[in-house]
């Protein structure tokens, strides 16, 4: 069974730093290229950039809870759940069924 997890491909894992201006400030995350692949394709969803989606994201954050912390999580977590729920739900229901 590990052999399927084990075979990931490294560069899956390695950990990519991009830079993100929040409120004036320009921050560094860093998150593995996974995730940032799974980011992309979020934003691409909601037809804006990247580095406008995690912007957005933080801001909604910050006025539902007055603070966003450990932002990174957050990230990771967000990719999980658009995973999960999100992804699935704009598949064809043919290929559901595949």
């Amino acid at each position: 069974m590990c052999r399927i997890y084990s075979a990931t491909d490294a560069k899956l894992y390695e950990q990519v730093t991009r830079s993100v201006r929040l409120h004036g400030a320009v921050t560094s995350i860093r998150l593995e290229a996974r995730f940032w692949t799974i980011l992309d394709e979020i934003a691409q969803r909601e037809g804006i950039t990247t580095p406008r989606f995690v912007t957005k994201l933080h801001d909604e954050v910050l006025d539902r809870e007055g603070e966003v912390r450990n932002f990174a999580s957050l990230l990771r977590v967000v990719c999980t759940i658009y995973l999960d729920r999100v992804k699935p739900a704009l598949q064809p229901m043919a290929a559901v069924a595949a």
